[in-house]
This record gives C-alpha cells, structure tokens and sequence, in this order.
C-alpha cells in the first residue's frame, strides 16, 4: 500500500501514532532540527528548553534532568509510534527528517507533530533506524546532554523502553483487529531494531515483553513510582546516581 497524503491509516492507533501532515493549524511551528541544534524560533525560545519547563511544571519535577529524561522518552515514543506504524500498515515510512517535522513545544501530550510533506522512503530497519535514531534521537541526545547531566544510558534506556512500547501496543491493535500480519512486522521491526549498536545492550527482550537495564527517574517525581520495564521492583531509597547510567 502506497503512503496517502493523509498518513490515514495511523488514525485508528491513537495520539502516540497519529502524524498530522501538512502546515500547522495555530500558524507556523518550529522544526525538531531547531531543537536539536539549539536556535531559537520567535515564539518559543528554544523549542527543547520550552518543552522541558512545560514537562516539569506539569509532573512537578524536582530536578530539570528528570523532567528532560521524560520529554525525551516521550518524544521518542512518538516518533517511534509514527515510523513503526507507517512500516507495519503501509510497507514503508515518511521521510521524517527533523527539517520536514514541526513541533508544539507547548503543546498537550502526546507530543504534536506535524510533517510537512510526506516523502516516501522503505520501511525496513535499516530505513528506520537512519532516519529514527541517528536523524533524531542521536542528535536530542546531544543536546540534553549538553544542557543537563543525564548519562548517555539513560537516554539510549529510553529510546529502546519508547520503541518496546510503541510495537508492544501496535501489535495489539493489529491482533484485535484482524491483521496480525501488521503485528508480526512490527515485533520484527523493533527486536530488529533493538539490536542496532545505539541499542544493544539496553535491556532483554522476551516476546513482547522488555524489560531495561536503567531507569528513567520517573520514580523521582511527586507520586511517581517505577515503569512496568524497570531496571528496579520498586523505588531506590538510595541516592539516585545509581539510577542514571
């Protein structure tokens, strides 16, 4: 199946796999590239800085590297949710370079994006991780490490718990409607994917079930306990530091 202008066939998905094409509804957003290379747009400031104050105030974070280790994770989860469903359901992927995808830094969750032209490209692993991992994830990483003291195997954590996520309930979809052939390509693509060097190593995958080797302090907020594929059973008493690397 040819990509449609429309991406819509992520539409029945939910939020964390819909790509809205085309301009912006609100007037013009700034690009993911102007995040990543720390410019400024006109209305946000910052659109990476704009987003973490907008995470922290609303989960209350008591340090900015928790509430930039939540954006991140949630970004990535989106991006993720929007390539993962374009390969399973139409064979191939947009073009999702960070110059093409505009953001609502602050926006609601999940992260609004918007995709100015739809660019097809293959959807296989290879495909997906040069545009995903090192067209983005690589480049955001840089730069919160850059801004705030988060090691790299937080981030890289993150990355591979958003990728689990996002195929462990795209396959689900794809079962409970009938196409477990979508499904069956969507745990291919990620334990595929999982395996690629910026990802070895950051937790075990066993079926659909992951389960990572760092944490990403979500324990750390108000009321915040440990995620479902936690390095941890339960919240460290402990000083956090064990829980960054």
């Amino acid at each position: 199946m040819d990509l449609d202008p429309d991406l819509a066939a992520l539409r029945p998905l939910g939020g964390f796999f819909l790509l809205r094409t085309g301009g912006a509804p609100h007037g013009p957003l700034p690009t993911l590239a102007q995040a990543y290379a720390d410019e400024a747009s006109d209305a946000y400031g910052n659109p990476l800085t704009t987003r973490i104050r907008k995470v922290a105030d609303g989960i209350r974070a008591p340090e900015p590297r928790i509430a930039a280790s939540v954006a991140q994770q949630a970004l990535a989860a989106r991006l993720w949710s929007a390539a993962l469903g374009c390969a399973a359901l139409y064979g191939r992927i947009p073009d999702l370079g960070p110059r093409l995808l505009h953001w609502d830094p602050a926006g609601s969750a999940p992260d609004d994006l918007y995709l100015a032209e739809v660019r097809p490209l293959p959807g296989d692993a290879a495909t997906v991780a040069d545009v995903v991992l090192q067209g983005h994830l690589q480049p955001l990483a840089a730069a919160l490490r850059a801004r705030h003291r988060i090691a790299p195997g937080l981030l890289w954590g993150n990355a591979a718990s958003a990728l689990a996520g996002a195929a462990r309930q795209l396959e689900r979809w794809a079962r409970a409607g009938g196409r477990p052939e979508a499904g069956d390509r969507a745990r291919d693509l990620a334990a595929r994917l999982l395996a690629h060097p910026f990802l070895a190593g950051t937790g075990t995958l066993t079926g659909a079930n992951f389960r990572r080797r760092s944490c990403c302090l979500y324990y750390r907020v108000p009321g915040g306990g440990v995620c479902g594929d936690c390095c941890f059973t339960r919240a460290p008493r402990s000083s956090p530091r064990a829980a960054s690397g």
